[in-house]
């Protein structure tokens, strides 16, 4: 059930259990239509929910915010061998001020970027023998030694994502009056690409902060490119949503075992602008500590045409944009971003 912000000054980010769905062995098509309602309402405004009830357990969410903890510690020269620039496919780490989604204003975060293997000749992987795409490859990764058990954590939350993306696909279609399975292929081919990204924001400390006259950026304000992002943060905080009516920034307070979901600029279009790509940002936390964050960014099947779905047109009107190709709307974004 979906739980208003408890201060009325605040915008609401409704919090949608989605357990009735997840967890059933044939879910009631009465608890089902009850959440794939109140996604719908999210969805249109503000764009931002959080969900609980999903079946990502607290044991890996640990291990990874540990991983992700002891990768960030490794000396730089390391982490810098494993920089995204080496990777065709757009993989590996990014350094403070590497990426600039807000003009004029460098990021303050370090990343780490992985997406499903794609197989070399005998590497296996996903499309073996065949030539990677954009977004397509093999991942970088440090050395067992140097950071023993990263890959394998990484690579077993991954898996657990586009599961759990499976399933918010599902809903997002029942939310639209669709067939349950209508975005499948989108998100489950051997073509769908699925951006896992780990992130590290050094803090401001309360004494830089009564000295700073404007808040620092840890990530600068944009929208998503893709379709559907799903992400997971610490207790920290520091993400804040836009509200356009009101041209006000408000924060998405963390809860726990949620996942904040919000939707991109690619399912805004899809939709005919009935769901909603809200512009957010991070923050540059207050604190003694750093803050640590995973998004699991998807972007969808290459070759996906995306045109107006046509349970979002009223009789009369027209779509909003032109048909693009999936493929082409992310080499544009990426390529004005970095």
């Amino acid at each position: 059930m979906s739980r208003p912000s408890q201060n009325n000054t605040e915008l609401n980010i409704p919090i949608i259990d989605i357990a009735d769905y997840i967890h059933q062995p044939g879910p009631d098509p009465t608890l089902t239509t009850r959440i794939a309602q109140e996604i719908h309402q999210a969805a249109r405004t503000p764009g931002f929910f959080q969900i609980t009830g999903h079946n990502i357990s607290p044991e890996l969410r640990a291990r990874l915010f540990n991983a992700m903890e002891a990768f960030f510690a490794l000396p730089r020269e390391t982490k810098t061998s494993l920089h995204r620039t080496l990777s065709p496919a757009l993989r590996g780490y990014e350094g403070l001020g590497d990426q600039m989604l807000e003009e004029g204003v460098l990021d303050q975060k370090e990343g780490f970027t992985i997406g499903a293997e794609w197989g070399d000749e005998g590497g296996g992987g996903e499309g073996e023998g065949q030539q990677a795409r954009f977004l397509q490859g093999r991942n970088q990764w440090p050395a067992e030694e140097e950071c023993p058990g990263f890959r394998e954590v990484m690579g077993e939350y991954y898996e657990a994502m586009r599961g759990l993306s499976r399933a918010m696909f599902r809903l997002m279609a029942l939310s639209l009056g669709l067939e349950e399975g209508w975005f499948d292929e989108f998100v489950g081919s051997k073509d769908s690409v699925g951006v896992c990204r780990v992130h590290k924001y050094p803090p401001v400390t309360p004494e830089m902060a009564g000295k700073m006259k404007t808040k620092t950026r840890g990530l600068g304000a944009h929208t998503d490119f893709g379709a559907l992002t799903l992400l997971l943060q610490d207790d920290i905080g520091g993400l804040e949503v836009f509200h356009r009516p009101t041209q006000t920034w408000h924060p998405v307070k963390p809860v726990k075992d949620a996942f904040v979901v919000n939707i991109g600029d690619m399912m805004e279009r899809w939709t005919n602008e009935q769901y909603t790509s809200t512009l957010h940002r991070v923050i540059s936390p207050v604190s003694d500590h750093n803050r640590y964050s995973v998004a699991f960014f998807n972007e969808g099947r290459l070759d996906q045409i995306i045109e107006c779905i046509p349970t979002c047109l009223k009789p009369g009107e027209k779509p909003k944009y032109e048909p693009v190709q999936v493929e082409s709307h992310l080499r544009k974004r990426y390529g004005s971003s970095y």
